[in-house]
């Protein structure tokens, strides 16, 4: 899948309609992009009216720099493609630090104990020790292998929006979505 198919997925699932639903602890939001992901992008404060007037050509070009190429999915993708358009649609959702350390729990449950390859930190990166843990995983694994890793991403991002959730009872509204929208 190329950034381009990824990208046209998040905004089809993110909807082209600008949003500013109280209950929403993102805030105003337009194309899933939120009030503080456009003021990060565009270096200061942005209003509410900047949002509904954000095009979806800069949305997109957000999406690919800051949901794509900054975590480092790009490399992921290169190896295992499916699961590069996983982590990036969940990190939008749930954060990139915290689907990568879903990816690097999963890669540590299936290294047999450390003898297929040695654990990794799970600190939220993708660096090195990540891509030969991958890339000896899915030499490993062959064919079941992506879909397992994306099925531990689907478990644990399911998991969690269950405990923000319980943690937040104004979540209820948003839950059934989440897991309708985001885990397949």
């Amino acid at each position: 899948m190329t950034i381009d198919q990824i990208i046209e997925r998040i905004l089809d699932e993110e909807g082209f309609r600008f949003t500013n639903d109280p209950a929403d602890p993102g805030g105003p939001t337009k194309y899933g992009i939120t009030q503080k992901a456009l003021a990060a992008w565009r270096g200061h404060p942005v209003s509410a009216d900047d949002v509904r007037a954000l095009l979806m050509d800069e949305a997109a070009k957000i999406y690919r720099k800051r949901y794509y190429l900054d975590p480092g999915f790009d490399q992921v993708n290169a190896l295992a493609p499916d699961l590069a358009a996983k982590l990036t649609d969940a990190g939008v959702n749930e954060g990139d630090e915290t689907v990568i350390e879903f990816l690097q729990r999963g890669l540590n449950a299936f290294n047999q104990g450390g003898k297929a390859y040695p654990d990794i930190e799970v600190d939220g990166k993708i660096g090195p020790a990540v891509i030969a843990a991958l890339t000896t995983f899915l030499r490993a694994r062959g064919t079941e292998g992506e879909p397992a890793l994306i099925r531990v991403v689907n478990c644990l991002q399911g998991a969690r929006y269950i405990e923000l959730t319980e943690r937040n009872p104004s979540n209820e509204r948003f839950a059934f979505g989440w897991i309708a929208n985001r885990i397949s």
